[in-house]
């Protein structure tokens, strides 16, 4: 390490926690409804200086300001900017930044560990839920069908960096700074091979640049002040969120599914097939509904020219296994599938069972009454 050390002019730490809390959102209306019932700033999200054409949302996602709050880090009392983002699909981000001026890069990285000791993941969860409760009281009849459990949510911790007190390029704030720290949230000496794999996914667009995932954590530094890299990573968070919830909704459905598919085998002949049918029609309409939802999620963001936004939205989604999730749901909803066809064919099965034995006791009526009066 170089003896001076570097100081961040300026940047910011930012905690995202994220939530999905319904199946849908209706955002013209939660804009309506927040700028009738609370007021402040209320943007519709767009990538700063991406072109349309190269990347964009497919629906702009709706940011809402949560305004000002005190937190303690360590022995530091520090103001936060506190918003939420809105996505249709049923997530619900929210965000603690707090604004770093003129601090020493250890102090930047304490700074950037207590935040998460104080609101991360092993943190008491209250201070979350009590922002959730005040979004959720004002947008609920925005809401299709809002989530009575809110536990399934993904947090991730951004350190941004925008100026430094020297300039830099990408090799040399490596080599001048200790990202390592940063990055792990620990304190001791990492080894080697760790040390590789924290910098495995980094990205560097300009000389002054530099951006470095982690499954976690990530590390900013922009000079440009463009947001575009953090947006791209909270999307890729809120897709992980939507295909767990969806990965679980199927998991408790499956074994619930042959259950009742079971039971319908049991039921008296005259009555299986409407109850087959039945089944069939709800598991049709789970596929629908999951599918229709789901290829929203995976066209939340779609790119086409921005070859280095792409590589870190792609990167992000890799690392943070949505691929696999997304890969894991349309198992299990070829599995429901499966059984909605053969349920329909063991229902049409039955009807034609029970034709045949109607047929057949109608024949044997006509025979027994032109029998009976001949006699």
């Amino acid at each position: 390490m170089n003896a001076h050390p570097i100081t961040v002019r300026s940047g910011e730490l930012v905690a995202l926690r994220l939530f999905d809390i319904s199946y849908a959102i209706d955002l013209a209306q939660s804009e309506s409804l927040w700028a009738a019932h609370v007021g402040g700033a209320i943007s519709r999200t767009h990538l700063s200086s991406t072109p349309t054409k190269a990347i964009a949302f497919d629906i702009p996602p709706l940011r809402l300001s949560l305004g000002a709050a005190t937190l303690m880090l360590g022995s530091l009392e520090v103001v936060t900017e506190i918003s939420v983002r809105l996505y249709d699909f049923g997530v619900a981000a929210l965000a603690v930044r707090v604004a770093i001026a003129d601090v020493a890069w250890n102090d930047f990285v304490a700074q950037f560990n207590a935040l998460d000791q104080v609101i991360g993941p092993n943190a008491p969860v209250e201070f979350w839920t009590l922002l959730l409760d005040r979004v959720r009281s004002v947008i609920a009849p925005a809401l299709d069908r809002p989530a009575l459990d809110t536990r399934l949510h993904e947090d991730y911790l951004l350190g941004v960096v925008h100026t430094l007190d020297q300039p830099l390029n990408a090799a040399e704030l490596s080599e001048r700074v200790d990202l390592f720290g940063l990055l792990s949230g620990e304190t001791r000496s990492l080894s080697a091979a760790s040390r590789r794999d924290l910098l495995a996914r980094s990205f560097s667009y300009y000389a002054d640049d530099l951006v470095v995932l982690t499954w976690d954590r990530a590390f900013i530094y922009e000079p440009r002040r463009d947001s575009d890299v953090a947006d791209v990573i909270e999307v890729a968070n809120a897709q992980l969120v939507e295909f767990r919830y969806y990965d679980t909704l199927l998991d408790d459905e499956l074994p619930s599914m042959y259950d009742r598919v079971e039971a319908a085998r049991h039921v008296v002949s005259l009555l299986a097939s409407r109850r087959f049918a039945h089944l069939a029609r709800h598991l049709y309409t789970l596929v629908a509904e999951v599918t229709q939802l789901t290829e929203k999620v995976d066209n939340a963001l779609q790119v086409t020219e921005d070859v280095y936004l792409a590589r870190v939205y792609s990167a992000a989604l890799g690392l943070f296994r949505v691929p696999t999730l997304s890969a894991s749901v349309d198992r299990k909803l070829a599995i429901i599938r499966d059984t909605y066809a053969a349920l329909y064919a063991e229902a049409s099965s039955r009807r034609s069972e029970l034709l045949e034995i109607t047929i057949v006791v109608l024949i044997v009526l006509e025979i027994a009454v032109t029998v009976i009066l001949r006699h």
